[in-house]
């Protein structure tokens, strides 16, 4: 190992979601050497640098989104005064659906040096075994809680076209895939990862109505869910041409409302205009 100083930043850290073996070696050796180790469990991350076989040789702080906003302050000027500080969460990457944001944007804000130890990824995971497209997705994390706003968020997700993924709590996810079969459709595919990497992994693929009735014989464990993305809709004209009307209504330009308008629906911008003309 090397005997330099380590170059002050505030370095993130994948750990892993099941399976310490997964660790990666970098991972180790900044857990053995920096000198300040954030960690959002203390207990959980001795555990891994147990596992690890790793004996840090600084200290470790809690930080989690508890104590985040009182210790941000204090963490970035360590680092500004030459510290290089490790951030650990439970499981993956810090920052993704997990506290590290916060730390981030001030240290930018600072420009300071911010660098990432890659490593496992519940997300990334899932969506490559769910056998849903791949090429196009976006990550919506936790939906809300209350009913109502579950309810009017995957309103405005019904129209996306990305495979889309999902974090969600065990007692949750049917009431959830309920909400999604409500929202999306019966039938729209979708999976269920559940203990990614661990003994108990298990991927359950279906309709997202029938996915909701075979959890509600309970599930356990870290949940991802992974669902289609919606199938694209083709723009009737007179919608088109209302959209831009509305647009030219609020002040935009009736040639650059129709290239806007002509982008989202694939009508040509030809055709908009010369409607649009006619409709006014």
């Amino acid at each position: 190992m090397s005997t330099e100083a380590p170059v002050p930043a505030l370095v993130l850290a994948a750990t892993p979601i099941g399976d310490p073996a997964d660790a990666a070696p970098r991972l180790t050796h900044e857990l053995a050497s920096a000198p300040l180790i954030l960690a959002e469990d203390t207990r959980r991350t001795k555990r891994l640098c147990d596992a690890l076989g790793v004996t840090p040789s600084g200290s470790m702080m809690s930080y989690h989104e508890h104590n985040e906003a009182q210790r941000t302050g204090e963490i970035v000027e360590r680092i500004a005064a030459g510290e290089r500080v490790l951030l650990v969460t439970d499981a993956g990457m810090p920052s993704v659906s997990d506290p590290g944001y916060r730390l981030v944007a001030a240290c930018v804000e600072r420009d300071l040096t911010v660098t990432c130890v890659p490593g496992p990824s519940a997300v990334l995971m899932a969506l490559a075994v769910s056998g849903l497209p791949v090429d196009r997705f976006c990550f919506e994390g936790f939906l809300p809680r209350k009913a109502g706003e579950r309810a009017r968020t995957l309103a405005a997700l019904a129209d996306e076209a990305r495979t889309m993924v999902f974090f969600e709590a065990p007692h949750r996810l049917a009431v959830t895939l309920e909400a999604m079969a409500d929202a999306f459709g019966d039938e729209r595919r979708g999976a269920v990862c559940r203990e990614l990497t661990k003994t108990y992994e298990e991927v359950r693929r279906g309709g997202l109505r029938e996915l909701a009735a075979w959890a509600l014989d309970g599930a356990r464990g870290e949940i991802t869910v992974v669902v289609e993305g919606a199938e694209p809709r083709e723009a009737s004209l007179e919608d088109a041409v209302a959209t831009v009307l509305d647009l030219v209504a609020g002040g935009v330009r009736l040639k650059d409302a129709c290239g806007q308008v002509a982008q989202a629906s694939g009508l040509s911008k030809k055709t908009l205009y010369d409607a649009a003309l006619a409709a006014r």
